[in-house]
């Protein structure tokens, strides 16, 4: 399992500069320069094909603009699982809700998890759990397809981390010269792997809407920031019980211990 972080989290640390490695946030090094990259090619996830699941995301999305606690724990599955590395840390002696509470970040004053919720409700795509004892478990949002090898080749010819790559929206993704949405349009990106490339400058500072990025060419170029997205990000995970979908855990979230 690639590390999680949130698609939040991404946006804003590779916008402020701040890199994330797989398992925490690592002693920054000095960034490789720019050079051109063979693209590894990606296949974008899918959406959910259940004309139900859409209902049930409007649901939630109503709930999370709430902040419907007592709503929310009725969608929530008895069989709760939070699973922030490897093992299930949800507390068997707690309700499912409190569970998800802690895991996602609703406790306290002015939670974030309202918004984390909101985030999720807002995703079309899912992928099945690669888990045998969860049988029909989809977790979103979907991750995209690429050869791993590939990526680790890759990462290894430009010395890079693999926290600084993550992969465009869509396919045809411009690519400004400069920061302004005026600049010219250099080129545009296929379905591939992009690599970051934070300005830290007080320019890029003040341009936190825009992302640099290394293009194929070896070419810096300037992209909205949440025109890419993460390799794998934390996911909330949904079952189907007989017609109605519940909330059945989460990948990644919150620290256990606190």
């Amino acid at each position: 399992m690639r590390k999680i972080l949130s698609r939040l989290a991404f946006a804003a640390c590779i916008a402020a500069g701040v890199l994330l490695a797989p398992a925490a946030i690592a002693e920054q090094q000095p960034l490789a320069p720019p050079k051109a990259y063979k693209p590894v090619s990606i296949k974008l996830p899918q959406s959910v094909s259940d004309p139900s699941f859409e209902a049930f995301r409007q649901q939630l999305s109503g709930i999370a603009g709430k902040k419907d606690r007592a709503a929310l724990a009725r969608l929530v599955a008895a069989t709760f699982f939070w699973i922030p590395d490897e093992h299930d840390v949800a507390d068997k002696n707690k309700s499912p809700i409190d569970n998800l509470a802690k895991a996602i970040g609703l406790d306290g004053r002015d939670p974030p998890g309202w918004e984390t919720l909101a985030g999720y409700a807002s995703e079309t795509t899912a992928d099945p759990i690669h888990d045998p004892q969860r049988a029909g478990v989809i977790c979103g949002p979907g991750e995209p397809a690429f050869e791993d090898t590939a990526f680790e080749e890759l990462v290894k010819a430009t010395n890079t981390d693999p926290s600084e790559w993550g992969y465009p929206v869509k396919d045809g993704v411009e690519v400004r010269s400069g920061f302004e949405p005026t600049s010219p349009v250099s080129e545009k990106l296929g379905l591939h792997l992009v690599r970051a490339y934070p300005d830290d400058s007080p320019t890029g500072a003040v341009h936190g809407d825009v992302l640099r990025i290394v293009t194929p060419s070896g070419k810096l170029g300037y992209i909205a920031v949440d025109a890419l997205l993460p390799l794998a990000t934390d996911q909330l995970c949904y079952i189907k019980e007989g017609n109605a979908w519940k909330i059945a855990g989460v990948l990644g979230g919150g620290t256990p211990g606190q």
